[in-house]
């Protein structure tokens, strides 16, 4: 890590110096109290480097077992409206993370150089990580505003469940009966996977595993399901 900044520092004369003090020359950007904003900004710098040489997909998958509808847990209501809030969903995650990570490391060594200027002294760590973090939180929210509007929005993919229903899904895990549903596997209108638990729609039917049924219906958690083989059903491309 040091020798990447030392690395920056020559490369880009000024950039990464807030202010050297007497026996520190042009590390001070690494002196204590700036080491949570110095780990920031290599964090910052790695993920954008992972994201240019295409491994930071894995920072936008949606292809996860999700389970959860927001539209009837309260707490992931609450937790869909923070993210929101912060603008995260807007971008893609690894896109805001960068940015956060960034902003966080220059509000935060600017808060150091302020200090200092002021004082004669920094402040305390742990006192400007919690400034840096109360400032940088809304304005990474300001600016992935703007930033989304620019960019495709084909990573925008989240579904609730009710969408499901009408899908094809297939019986991955199990035998589907009434009362024992069974493990499936069905994709979104943006093909992505989503495993849910199925049951017969018609109470004495069973489904076996690896048969294919169409989605009629959900009830909380679990959804029911006709098999395709044995009914003329078309379900929804």
């Amino acid at each position: 890590m040091h020798a990447l900044f030392r690395f920056l520092n020559k490369a880009i004369p000024g950039r990464f110096v807030i202010r050297a003090r007497k026996g520190e020359g042009d590390l001070d950007f690494l002196a204590d109290h700036n080491l949570p904003f110095a780990l920031a900004l290599g964090a910052m710098l790695l993920l954008a480097i992972l994201q240019l040489v295409g491994l930071g997909d894995f920072g936008t998958d949606t292809d996860l077992d999700l389970d959860l509808d927001p539209d009837v847990d309260g707490a992931t209501g609450l937790m869909g409206g923070i993210t929101t809030l912060l603008g995260i969903g807007r971008v893609p995650f690894f896109i805001w993370l960068i940015v956060f990570l960034f902003l966080f490391s220059a509000i935060g060594i600017s808060i150091q150089g302020l200090a200092e200027s002021l004082t004669g002294a920094p402040l305390y760590t742990w006192l400007a990580v919690v400034l840096s973090l109360g400032a940088t939180l809304p304005v990474t929210a300001t600016l992935v505003r703007p930033l989304a509007r620019i960019m495709p929005q084909d990573e925008t993919s989240a579904v609730g469940l009710d969408s499901l229903v009408g899908r094809r899904a297939e019986i991955t895990t199990g035998r589907a009966a009434a009362g024992y549903p069974a493990r499936a596997k069905v994709r979104d209108r943006h093909g992505h996977t989503h495993y849910v638990m199925v049951e017969p729609h018609e109470q004495s039917s069973e489904i076996h595993e690896g048969e294919q049924v169409l989605l009629v219906r959900r009830e909380g958690q679990t959804f029911f399901g006709m098999p395709l083989s044995e009914r003329k059903l078309a379900p929804i491309a």
